[in-house]
């Protein structure tokens, strides 16, 4: 009576251990990435990328017979790694921008990742800063985040759809305010510097003449 019953149990089971092992895999190679891409290393990210989409190629025909576990929260959480990898490498690169479509993943899925993504553009925008790296880059990669922002806060739907993107949304509200501060800082101090330099050059100028 019950053996049908358990033997499609098991195979449920057997699928659900394929996806928690094949997310665990994503989501290491997807921060990988994104570190690579934080040290400039851009052929190594995209190969981390793309050992991801081959993976994704071999299981998900497989998760598709169990939709159960294909639409489970630990699935979606790795490919919106996913997509937060791939999209931080195209800001970077400032190649073109993969779409839903590419990306092959759910609306959801996708809109949480691109708010991810805001947070490192903050990191790469720190790191040049730091550095004392073109100002005008940063500027370009503010202006990012603040159409990210634009494209989040206008979605309307319930958690249940989104996903929790509301919270995400606010903490992309809070990393804009915070970078944009930063920036400011850096711009004016860069004006300041110079305006303190020429200042000296005309000082030196006028006693050597």
């Amino acid at each position: 009576m019950s053996d049908e019953a358990i033997y499609k149990m098991g195979l449920l089971h057997e699928a659900r251990e394929k996806a928690l092992a094949s997310a665990r895999l994503i989501i290491q190679n997807s921060a990988k990435s994104i570190r690579a891409t934080h040290r400039s290393e851009f052929s190594v990210a995209k190969g981390l990328i793309s050992e991801v989409e081959e993976l994704r190629t071999r299981i998900e025909p497989v998760l598709l017979e169990y939709q159960v576990v294909y639409f489970a929260g630990f699935w979606e959480d790795a490919l919106k790694e996913y997509v937060e990898a791939s999209l931080i490498l195209a800001f970077s690169e400032r190649s073109s921008i993969p779409s839903i479509e590419e990306l092959n993943v759910g609306a959801a899925v996708y809109m949480n990742g691109l708010a991810e993504a805001a947070g490192e553009i903050r990191r790469l925008i720190m790191d040049l800063l730091r550095e004392d790296k073109d100002l005008e880059r940063c500027e370009g990669l503010l202006a990012i985040m603040d159409e990210i922002y634009t494209a989040l806060v206008v979605v309307d739907f319930p958690d249940a759809v989104t996903r929790g993107l509301r919270r995400n949304t606010d903490m992309v509200r809070a990393v804009l305010e915070r970078t944009r501060s930063d920036l400011t800082t850096a711009l004016r101090q860069e004006k300041l510097r110079n305006q303190i330099s020429n200042f000296r050059k005309d000082f030196e100028k006028t006693n050597t003449g």
